[in-house]
């Protein structure tokens, strides 16, 4: 599977080293060279500097044959942007985005955008583990 990953945030690092143990064809990209650092020396992938929210860059990157597109920035609207091309334009078949704001993945979801929100996500973990008697379980 070819896969795009905008954002070489720890999360999108994880991700890339992941899909390429896994034997996938990776391209990172990120606005930041320094950001590639988080990468381990065994990634094989590629490494791509640029904006996500440019066409041509992502067509350098190759988004037209990705068969998935990740979202990992620090930005819900550069997140949400990128997914929309990826999803509308380039046809993408699976797309996934990242959003901090709660009301905003709700939003993106209805738009058809597959989301992950940490801040729900951790919500739920830790009222879960408060709600949980300490020694039993998470």
């Amino acid at each position: 599977m070819k896969v795009l990953i905008m954002g070489c945030s720890r999360v999108g690092a994880a991700v890339a080293e992941a899909l390429d143990a896994g034997g996938h064809d990776v391209t990172v990209l990120d606005r930041n060279p320094r950001a590639f650092r988080k990468l381990a020396d065994s990634f094989h992938g590629e490494r791509l500097i640029g904006n996500g929210m440019d066409t041509r860059t992502l067509e350098r990157a190759g988004i037209q044959r990705s068969d998935a597109f990740f979202a990992v920035t620090q930005g819900d609207n550069r997140n949400y942007f990128s997914s929309q091309l990826a999803r509308e334009v380039y046809h993408v078949p699976r797309v996934l985005c990242r959003t901090y704001d709660q009301q905003r993945e709700e939003i993106f979801r209805q738009l058809g955008i597959e989301t992950y929100s940490p801040t729900r996500q951790g919500s739920e973990a830790m009222l879960k583990m408060l709600n949980t008697p300490k020694g039993e379980g998470g």
